[in-house]
């Protein structure tokens, strides 16, 4: 499939914004800027600028214009539906540790289609409430041919545009196709000291998988929320009874 101009707009600004051109607070180009630099209207530089603001990327500021975001945002595991904005469902985070290449669980082995003891790139975040506290714990899982072709993903720091969005444009795997399971089971020791809890704790786990046209697994999340912040509503068309 094609990328249509303000596709290629919005990649290109992605790319600077993470290469570290553009950083937290500062301006992007004017939109007459951007008109002339791609020799396009306005109305198609609007629309790659509302593919960055659903993103969470940049924000619009009245009298100034359009900056990089101060704070990135993420969703908790799941809830990748097409057409949802990450700004819909997305929250500030906390990036914990150094990413690392391990072994991952035996249902993270699965979902990625990994032969035994092969490795993968862990990438673990705190998902947070309003007030900065803990609601989720997310680790990403990205199978080898992801990260070995998206170095970023190795670094500590969080990635503004997205790892969706960085991860598709450095390998032009797009995620076509989302699988979430939710179970629940008892914290481990770890987890429970990590929200500061302490056990017995009831959490809720979504594990979350995005696959490509072709079937293959670009990234697997899990992520695990106690049970007393785990909450999920779904609204969708009901046809009439007949």
């Amino acid at each position: 499939m094609p990328v249509l101009k303000y596709e290629q707009i919005a990649d290109s600004l992605r790319r600077r914004i993470t290469e570290g051109e553009f950083r937290p607070g500062d301006l992007l180009p004017s939109s007459r800027d951007l008109c002339e630099q791609w020799g396009v209207s306005r109305a198609t530089v609007n629309k790659a600028l509302d593919m960055l603001r659903a993103d969470g990327v940049v924000v619009s500021r009245q009298g100034l214009g359009v900056l990089v975001t101060d704070v990135p945002l993420a969703r908790p595991a799941g809830g990748r539906r097409a057409n949802t904005a990450r700004v819909s469902g997305g929250r500030p985070f906390r990036r914990l540790g150094t990413p690392t290449r391990e072994v991952p669980p035996d249902r993270v082995r699965d979902a990625l289609g990994l032969r035994p003891e092969e490795s993968a790139l862990r990438r673990d975040r705190f998902v947070l409430l309003d007030d900065g506290t803990p609601l989720s714990l997310v680790s990403a899982w990205f199978p080898p041919d992801v990260a070995d072709r998206c170095p970023r993903l190795a670094q500590r720091g969080p990635i503004t545009e997205g790892t969706t969005n960085y991860v598709a444009r450095e390998t032009g795997w797009r995620p076509a196709r989302g699988t979430d399971i939710t179970t629940v089971r008892l914290a481990t020791a770890d987890e429970a000291a990590r929200f500061e809890r302490e056990p017995p704790l009831a959490v809720a786990v979504d594990l979350h998988v995005a696959y490509d046209e072709t079937g293959r697994a670009l990234v697997c999340e899990e992520g695990v929320t106690p049970s007393d912040l785990w909450e999920r509503q779904d609204n969708y068309p009901m046809g009439s009874i007949s």
